[in-house]
């Protein structure tokens, strides 16, 4: 019996785990909700690993190559542009497919109320750009600012790239040690990932119930839809132009794919989403740069449902939106939703944000937040999904991606 477990992948355990937590969530509902503290000491062990191993990887990638900083600044741009053509793609997308599906029509608009505090918190591209840069290191490691961190660590490794003899190799020593530690130690969370996978399943479906699933299908089921064109039209054919290993990305990227769905949360799954497309072939900088830069960029799930949120706002309060109209808050939506990844429910903050600036009642904005938990676990695995392959085909363009059985 021993065995037989043991042989059991993470895979296994976490499909087992999120089946028994819907399970558990459905037949008992209080015990679902009662084991919200399992998910969130999972989640919490992740977020610990996150500061150190962005600022490991990415101190340690840019002063490992600072004798050709070209290389970094090359790297930077083409991450961006990319960046931006896919999360554009991702826009046209998730427009396509709530014009299409119209889910909005005939929604009955009721609970007005509980998207006013939403629509207070308004965005900026200038708001923006003053996040990006941290007055504090410590203030943003101890709150998580994945940006602000990256943004540093940059400057770091910069700053380090100008130190040569013992300082610099110590400094580069220190983070190329402390990268191996907090990979190990991922390992060891892991460990843990089925039964906090489990716990938020069963906290989900507890707290929502199976009603959650009928009220508003429509737009639950444009949004999967949505995503899943997406995924067909855009990631595979960039996979196949690029020649990235499909089979082996898939492997590489499922598990943490997984957590990303179950959790709802980008960053639990970050760090064993920087393992995987390392140990898949892709050079430990493009990795621990393109991934982090990636969670603030490079939001293609949460792009396609701010799509397809804002036409749903409209068509529910029986506005027509012409195609102008939508393509310019399109553009608004790309601008402001940047840098905002730390931000907890950030596309439904956008979402409320933005409509409330182009006329649109906030307070339909409500209707979605009964179901907010279901798309965010959607377009969370998606994000993840997309940063990861921009991570290959970055690799793949610095003609550095170098699969374990040729390198062997």
């Amino acid at each position: 019996m021993w065995t037989f477990l043991r042989r059991r992948s993470l895979t296994q355990w976490i499909l087992a785990g999120m089946a028994l937590g819907a399970l558990v969530g459905w037949a008992a509902p209080d015990v679902g909700v009662s084991l919200q503290p399992l998910s969130t000491l999972f989640l919490r062990a992740i977020k610990s690993i996150i500061v150190p191993l962005v600022f490991s990887t990415l101190v340690g990638g840019i002063a490992g190559h600072g004798d050709d900083l070209r290389k970094v600044g090359r790297l930077a741009l083409r991450s961006i542009v990319y960046f931006e053509v896919v999360t554009t793609l991702a826009l046209v997308v998730g427009l396509v497919m709530v014009n299409l599906a119209q889910p909005g029509v005939g929604v009955a608009v009721s609970g007005a109320g509980g998207a006013a505090s939403v629509g207070e918190a308004r965005t900026t591209l200038a708001s923006v750009l003053q996040h990006i840069v941290p007055q504090s290191f410590f203030e943003a490691a101890s709150q998580n600012e994945v940006l602000q961190v990256v943004v540093w660590s940059i400057l770091f490794g910069l700053g380090l790239t100008q130190v040569s003899g013992k300082p610099r190799e110590t400094m580069v020593g220190f983070c190329a040690a402390l990268a191996e530690v907090m990979f190990k130690f991922t390992g060891i969370v892991m460990k843990y990932a089925p039964i906090g996978v489990g716990a938020a399943i069963a906290f989900t479906v507890g707290h929502g119930g199976v009603r959650v699933l009928a009220n508003l299908g429509a737009v639950i089921l444009t949004l999967y839809a949505a995503l899943v064109v997406f995924v067909l039209a855009v990631l595979v054919p960039i996979i196949l132009v690029t020649r990235v290993p499909l089979r082996a990305f898939v492997r590489a990227i499922k598990e943490p794919a997984l957590i990303a769905f179950s959790t709802a949360s980008s960053e639990a799954a970050m760090p064993l989403a920087m393992e995987r497309i390392e140990q898949m072939g892709v050079p430990r900088r493009i990795v621990a740069f393109v991934i982090p830069v990636g969670y603030s960029f490079n939001l293609d799930g949460s792009t396609l449902y701010l799509a397809v949120g804002s036409v749903f706002v409209a068509q529910a309060a029986g506005i027509h939106l012409s195609f102008g109209q939508q393509l310019v808050m399109m553009l608004t939506l790309m601008l402001t939703s940047k840098g905002v990844a730390g931000v907890p429910r950030a596309a439904i903050v956008i979402l409320a944000a933005t409509v409330a600036s182009f006329g649109l009642p906030v307070e339909v904005v409500a209707v979605l937040l009964g179901v907010d938990q279901l798309m965010d676990m959607a377009r969370t695995s998606i994000n993840l999904v997309g940063n990861g392959l921009a991570a290959c085909v970055m690799a793949k363009w610095e003609g550095e991606f170098v699969p374990p059985e040729a390198s062997a």
